[in-house]
């Protein structure tokens, strides 16, 4: 029954034209990149990147190594939307994104693991088989159709996206609206809206349509009688978040995914001018099924697991931090603080209290002061600079941090030598002090 579903063949327009869509957005995305100063602030500048841990060799290239990266990745991009060496362009693109992604984590979006799992998976799903230069210098590779499984692999990733963010918003700053009006304290100054945004009835509005759309928007756009009433409310809630929250390609993105939603035929009809009717053809078995079917149980299994592993963890992942990130929890909580590092030399005992303004930008500065693994990551940058000056060191750091509303309170053991402890990965840190008062 599984083989039936997942290998009968259907027209491949959704898969074609979300193709061109993908890539001029991923090509808009890096060449904005370049223009708005995003690279320059967030790779350029810096003296170096809080990569994620365990990949600190991952550092921006010198000079103006990284603006021609993402000029490379745009231009991947093109390759993609016009179909030329797709395989190659998808390929590279992801390999290239992926480093930028694990690079830096300052400017952490959720938005950007979503297109990493995205362009592993369009690299390897045959979206260059119509309407493509590949086809065009290579007409044996045209094909108009594809595996029904194929656009079933893109739902699935989606309604996993969505259904972990509309529960992840089922907490208590949330539900009482005091999140939302955190996140639009700060759109005051917005022409026109700036002021409505302000409202406690708005507020009350986008958190419940929040939840909601979340959780049902890909069921709707999977039935038929909703389909359209499910269209209309996901250009209504993107572009809304592109306006208010300025998020970049996703928003156009999500609405480019609409494409799996629709019938084939009507993509086919509106999008490449090819008004005969591709039939569904029989059930092809490929002979490497059980490798596909392995490697996807494994891929969704996996996709399914690791945005729950926050609650294998001591405390609340909105203070800790430990299990946020790859979580899908999308703006749910707004961090502020202050700290001060002290480096005392083991032999000498002599103090220094580190000057954050010699060493980061004030974007990496508001992170050190409240997320827990930048604040290690800092101390073990510390202890190496030191290190390299002949000096062994303790270091230790004093904070303290807001989430959302909450009163401050001090988040790191101020006595905790944070350059001689390991960072535990798959366990709570214990130098993170706890989120209740004993």
């Amino acid at each position: 029954m599984l083989d039936q579903f997942l290998f009968k063949k259907i027209d491949n327009a959704q898969l074609i034209v979300f193709r061109v869509f993908y890539g001029l957005l991923v090509s808009a995305e890096c060449y904005g990149a370049i223009a708005t100063g995003w690279v320059r602030r967030t790779l350029v500048e810096p003296q170096f990147t809080f990569s994620f841990i365990g990949f600190e060799w991952l550092q921006p290239l010198p000079g103006n190594g990284m603006y021609i990266y993402f000029a490379v990745m745009g231009t991947l991009g093109l390759l993609i939307a016009f179909g030329y060496k797709y395989r190659f362009g998808a390929l590279a693109f992801a390999i290239l994104w992926s480093g930028v992604y694990l690079m830096q984590k300052t400017s952490y979006n959720n938005h950007y693991y979503l297109l990493m799992l995205l362009a592993y998976i369009m690299a390897f799903l045959p979206a260059n088989r119509d309407a493509s230069l590949d086809v065009k210098l290579s007409p044996k590779l045209l094909s108009q159709t594809m595996f029904n499984g194929v656009r079933w692999i893109i739902i699935l990733q989606l309604f996993i996206v969505y259904t972990y963010a509309s529960v992840a918003k089922l907490y208590a700053d949330w539900l009482d609206f005091s999140m939302i009006e955190v996140l639009m304290s700060s759109k005051k100054g917005y022409y026109v809206i700036g002021d409505l945004l302000q409202q406690k009835w708005v507020h009350k509005i986008i958190a419940v349509f929040g939840i909601c759309f979340d959780l049902l928007i890909v069921p709707a756009l999977l039935w038929k009688p909703t389909r359209k009433i499910a269209f209309v409310l996901s250009i209504f809630f993107h572009l809304f978040n592109s306006i208010v929250f300025q998020i970049g390609i996703f928003p156009y993105l999500s609405l480019a995914f609409i494409v799996f939603f629709f019938e084939p035929q009507t993509i086919r009809n509106i999008f490449l001018r090819t008004k005969k009717i591709i039939p569904e053809t029989k059930i092809i078995i490929p002979k490497n099924k059980n490798v596909i079917l392995t490697v996807l149980g494994i891929y969704f299994l996996f996709q399914l697991v690791l945005p729950l592993r926050h609650h294998f963890f001591k405390d609340d992942v909105l203070w800790t931090e430990e299990g946020h990130r790859l979580s899908w929890r999308m703006m749910l909580r707004s961090r502020s603080g202050s700290i001060t590092f002290r480096v005392v030399n083991t032999e000498t005992k002599d103090t220094t209290l580190i000057n954050l303004n010699d060493y980061l930008t004030k974007k990496q500065q508001r992170r050190v002061a409240c997320y827990p693994d930048f604040i290690w990551q800092f101390a073990q940058y510390l202890k190496k600079e030191y290190a390299q000056k002949g000096e062994n060191v303790q270091v230790f750091a004093k904070n303290k941090v807001r989430v959302n509303q909450a009163p401050r309170r001090e988040l790191i053991d101020p006595n905790v030598d944070l350059a001689n402890v390991p960072w535990k990965h798959f366990a709570h840190n214990d130098w993170i002090l706890p989120s209740t008062k004993e």
